[in-house]
């Protein structure tokens, strides 16, 4: 359902201590380290802003989480060391490391905020972000600036949140939980991470000679005929609760009963957003799905690999054909592009960017969905336990608006749900509501079976099966009769609810 509105109105302070640079705690190699040819992609030459906010914890006492966190960053930058180094551009827009030890960009703060004023249920956009994650001038540049930029800002409660922006050609999601969980580890006080970091970024590098294996949609260049969508954007975040995902699975048929829950809401997604942006009938769309290709190789890319492991596989409809369907029709879409993603195809991708300049994927008529479920970005742990809230702090990827993440929190009832922020035009953005809302509804909606209806009915009570009563139980099996019935005598769904009554 639409999110309720953050505290937009909320202000306040936040005082800020000049920028340092934090080093690794020992001395480490001084080497050029290349990217791989999957890192480099032009797509992925931008900063993400992440956001970890955490409680007061009694265990820590007094303990100042800025210097737990800089310490504890300090010893991590050992193990994680090209992290402390700068990008350098070489021949060919070859990107690669220079391990020069300089350190990552850290800022401590103090804001006059308890996290209560936040609200319950914590979502982006968060209110003055930009004073959470200080825009440090001249390390906005791909190159030749550090490659982190961290701020720890204590509130008044005694809890703190920590920001973050990462240079998405360093690592994925993925590759970030691993520095972040090590980071915590030694905030905790480990004397190493448990799990050893590994570059061999060499295992994403193009063949020799490159060549071209697989069908990549997601990187053809086409002529953009659209009317721009990225005029007067506002940014807002949507959720899906248990209720919401049940609901979606009684819309599609028994033979799509085994599409994960990813396939559903990023093709629920797609649907809402393509008919709030109102695309023509006749234009392609595009949805193209992060897919993590770790355990797709043979053998698999070690545990530790932090970079950039993953392809973005686009499924490509009509916009007619998208919006007219079923729902179920694009729930297979997105459920079968998924399984395009092979070890071939990953090196083909590589291939495909040495071949083609590191070009940029498809912008037109394109939206991309990354599911950061399995980062456990809130399970990242300092010593002052689980974050209420972790993961990323906007929609957007660089100059692009149209990528959204999917990202796990707690309700204020304490419901698992996954939220979701989106940037859209004004306008699209109140037609993109009402169709979410509606679609979850179950309006607007191909005419479905009784036996359908039913199973809708069904699956949404399990969801809430602890609160239902013997009373209400009994009902939903009335229900079921009726229906029944009324395939029976040909009855409408008006004259079973009026029979109801």
């Amino acid at each position: 359902m639409a999110s309720p509105s953050p505290s937009s109105s909320l202000t306040f302070t936040v005082r800020r201590c000049e920028p340092e640079l934090v080093p690794p705690a020992l001395p480490t190699p001084h080497e050029i380290k290349l990217l791989s040819d999957i890192d480099d992609q032009l797509g992925l030459r931008f900063h993400v802003p992440l956001i970890q906010i955490y409680r007061k914890q009694a265990s820590m006492g007094e303990r100042d989480p800025v210097e737990v966190l800089r310490q504890a960053l300090s010893q991590t930058l050992v193990f994680y060391y090209p992290f402390a180094g700068r990008l350098r551009e070489g021949p060919h827009r070859k990107l690669m490391v220079d391990c020069t030890g300089e350190g990552v960009m850290f800022i401590q703060a103090h804001a006059d905020v308890t996290l209560d004023q936040f609200g319950d249920f914590l979502q982006p956009p968060f209110p003055c972000f930009h004073e959470l994650l200080y825009d440090v001038p001249a390390t906005q540049q791909l190159t030749n600036t550090p490659l982190l930029l961290v701020q720890v800002t204590r509130l008044k409660c005694g809890g703190f949140i920590l920001a973050i922006r990462l240079n998405h050609t360093m690592s994925d999601g993925h590759g970030l939980s691993l520095f972040l969980n090590a980071w915590a580890e030694m905030a905790r006080g480990a004397s190493k991470p448990s799990i050893a970091p590994v570059w061999r970024r060499e295992l994403l590098m193009a063949r020799d000679p490159p060549r071209i294996t697989c069908k990549h949609h997601e990187y053809e260049q086409i002529q953009d005929t659209l009317t721009s969508s990225n005029q007067n954007l506002v940014h807002r975040s949507f959720f899906f609760g248990p209720v919401d995902i049940a609901a979606l699975r009684g819309l599609i048929p028994q033979h799509l009963q085994h599409c994960s829950t990813f396939d559903m809401i990023t093709a629920c997604f797609w649907r809402c957003r393509t008919k709030a942006l109102r695309i023509e009938a006749d234009e392609d769309v595009r949805m193209m799905v992060i897919v993590n290709a770790r355990a797709r190789f043979n053998p698999p890319l070690p545990v530790g690999y932090y970079g950039n492991g993953f392809a973005y596989p686009a499924a490509i409809t009509k916009a007619g054909k998208l919006c007219g369907n079923p729902f179920g029709y694009a729930v297979e879409l997105i459920n079968k592009v998924k399984g395009e993603v092979t070890e071939e195809y990953m090196h083909s991708v590589a291939d495909l960017m040495v071949t083609k300049g590191r070009c940029l994927f498809t912008t037109v008529g394109s939206c991309i969905v990354s599911d950061l479920s399995r980062a456990k970005l809130r399970e990242v742990d300092f010593g002052w336990g689980e974050a209420v809230y972790g993961g990323v702090a906007q929609g957007g990827a660089g100059e692009f608006p149209a990528v959204t993440f999917f990202n796990p929190v707690k309700n204020e009832k304490g419901e698992e749900c996954i939220v979701f922020p989106i940037w859209l035009p004004a306008e699209a953005m109140e037609r993109f509501a009402k169709e979410f809302n509606a679609m979850l509804s179950h309006q607007n909606q191909p005419q479905r079976s009784s036996a359908m209806f039913i199973r809708i009915i069904l699956s949404v009570s399990m969801c809430q099966h602890s609160f239902l009563e013997k009373k209400r139980c009994r009902t939903l099996f009335h229900l079921k009769d009726a229906f029944k019935r009324a395939v029976k005598h040909k009855r409408d769904k008006n004259k079973i609810i009026l029979s109801l009554k």
